[in-house]
């Protein structure tokens, strides 16, 4: 059901602007780093464009929140608790997705084979493992909560 909401065109601006603003960062990130990246929407390219690369719907990391928001939503917790957790997966999410993209640019000016692998499998399983890992951080400490709470004192 929020994969449907995120995705219906309602919410298309937002997410295309999410998807250029994660765009923008990422270039932000290399020329902070010594890199060189044009960007323009949400295309970052070498500047003597011989390599360029598009972030797209399942690029942007928005599908594994929203799986991940779903999770949490569904966990029982307090509701502030589970506000909390919702930030907690965007921040960790995109934080690796940001890596992700990163990584992606400088392995696509090096190698096509390897940019498909890195793109279509490893970090695939990796955003995905950091998904179970924060709702499992965030799991265990809203049980750690509750426990103390529930603990005579």
């Amino acid at each position: 059901m929020l994969f449907a909401v995120a995705t219906s065109a309602t919410l298309r601006p937002f997410v295309d602007g999410f998807t250029v603003m994660l765009a923008k960062i990422s270039a932000e990130v290399i020329h902070a780093g010594g890199g060189a990246c044009l960007r323009t929407g949400a295309v970052l390219a070498k500047p003597d464009y011989t390599f360029a690369m598009e972030i797209r719907d399942g690029c942007n990391g928005i599908n594994v929140v929203i799986l991940l928001w779903a999770a949490i939503l569904a966990y029982p917790a307090p509701w502030l608790l589970r506000a909390a957790g919702l930030l907690f997966a965007l921040t960790g999410i995109q934080a690796a997705n940001l890596a992700r993209v990163i990584s992606l640019y400088y392995i696509g000016q090096y190698s096509a084979s390897l940019f498909d692998f890195a793109h279509h499998y490893l970090w695939e399983t990796l955003i995905i493992l950091d998904g179970i890992v924060v709702f499992g951080i965030w799991s265990k400490l809203v049980m750690r909560r509750k426990v103390n709470a529930e603990a005579p004192r």
